[in-house]
């Protein structure tokens, strides 16, 4: 079949899959002399209490140890070079804790509403499961996502260790509006000051602006939000860093102004190249990643292949992404895979035919608000690099001549 270029470099037009069939994408032919495995020749396990994934698929986060003098003071990154859609399961989406996970009984947690208010209120979990609720497919990025790559040297590190403080989940819990509404905030209550009932008290100040639009999160992909993810309750800012969508929800102060925590203070805040510190540039920007081919991967053998990743944005949603296998020098538009929502990721996808050939593979992402992925070096030009915080630049793949795939600063 006659391949059609849509860029340089072995790119070719995002619908060829639909046109080449089976056999040119790769297929086997089916034969009737097709053996069947032994595992048709006796019964198989019985259904457990919870499932578990295959053994021949079983899947594991990437850890990372922030300060080895402080206990349970971490994070862990989704696997997103062996993900596939925009949903991360619950066991491997990204971790990040200040104190470790706290053990909480929900009989015993209260969230409380107070500061300027006509009538603080305090809610049981159980009040919070009789309140109308919502379900919406969300992303959640730590704002220090990416950082490895703002180091002057490439780590060989695959798409997960570089990009996977990201994960997206189904959300359902209380819109925080409701719980607004019948506390009676006052007018001059411009701040919501959330703070986690982890031993660290970790909290932070969020515009009541932004707030309006969080939930009470109590369910994950359908089932209660784990430990890891703040149960019994964590509050969910969407589109937002991660880190003011406080676990383990303990109490909402409103304010006239932001309380200038700790969190808000020493650190999460931009550090600008002329020295300044910018506070509360809370949105995520516009960013992607191809998950595929990506890091520490190898490709077996000469052939067409997909590439595939993931775009997102805080901002608007994703209108289109376009990729090079030539480091940026031509670009194709890939094909959208999920329709896109506002503060969901989408799935991209392009077919590739790779003979052999070096190549730098990239992607590049463009919101509804007309914002685009700037390249490493616009992305890194305006801040310090003691401290990098909300680092979107274009991610590169090199792929050499034996098919072996690396991280690449470019």
């Amino acid at each position: 079949m006659t391949q059609t270029p849509a860029a340089n470099n072995g790119l070719l037009n995002r619908r060829w899959f639909l046109k080449a069939g089976a056999v040119a994408a790769g297929a086997a032919v089916l034969t009737p002399a097709m053996a069947d495995g032994p595992w048709m020749t006796y019964p198989g396990q019985s259904p457990g209490p919870y499932g578990a994934p295959s053994r021949f698929a079983a899947l594991k986060r990437e850890q990372i140890t922030l300060n080895p003098l402080g206990p349970g003071d971490g994070a862990s990154c989704s696997p997103l070079q062996s993900l596939n859609g925009i949903i991360t399961p619950n066991s491997l989406h990204f971790e990040r804790h200040h104190s470790g996970i706290p053990d909480i009984d929900p009989e015993h947690h209260r969230l409380t509403v107070f500061g300027q208010v006509k009538n603080p209120l305090v809610f049981s979990y159980e009040s919070l499961l009789r309140y109308p609720q919502q379900t919406k497919t969300w992303f959640l990025e730590c704002s220090g996502n990416s950082f490895r790559n703002t180091f002057d040297e490439a780590p060989d590190l695959t798409a997960g260790e570089v990009s996977g403080l990201f994960s997206c989940a189904e959300w359902t819990g209380v819109p925080l509006h409701y719980l607004l509404d019948e506390v009676g905030a006052h007018k001059t209550a411009s701040w919501v000051i959330a703070e986690g009932a982890d031993a660290s008290g970790n909290n932070r100040s969020i515009p009541m602006s932004i707030a309006q639009h969080a939930i009470i999160a109590l369910f994950q992909n359908g089932e209660p939000i784990r430990p890891s993810q703040g149960f019994p309750m964590r509050l969910f800012v969407p589109g937002c860093e991660g880190n003011i969508s406080i676990k383990w929800l303990r109490s909402l102060k409103l304010s006239p102004t932001p309380a200038q925590t700790r969190e808000e203070t020493s650190k999460y805040t931009d550090l600008l190249a002329d020295g300044t510190a910018q506070q509360f540039s809370l949105k995520m920007e516009v960013k992607s990643v191809i998950t595929s081919p990506s890091g520490k991967m190898q490709l077996p053998a000469k052939g067409i292949y997909p590439i595939t990743g993931l775009a997102w944005s805080g901002q608007a949603p994703i209108s289109s992404v376009h990729v090079s296998a030539d480091g940026g020098k031509s670009w194709a538009a890939a094909e959208l895979q999920t329709e896109p929502s506002p503060f969901a990721p989408v799935r991209f996808r392009i077919p590739w035919q790779w003979h052999g050939q070096p190549a730098v593979l990239q992607s590049r992402a463009t919101d509804a608000a007309g914002n685009i992925q700037p390249t490493r070096a616009v992305a890194l030009r305006k801040q310090s690099p003691l401290v990098i915080y909300h680092y979107n630049g274009i991610q590169s793949w090199q792929v050499d001549a034996s098919g072996k795939v690396r991280n690449a600063l470019i």
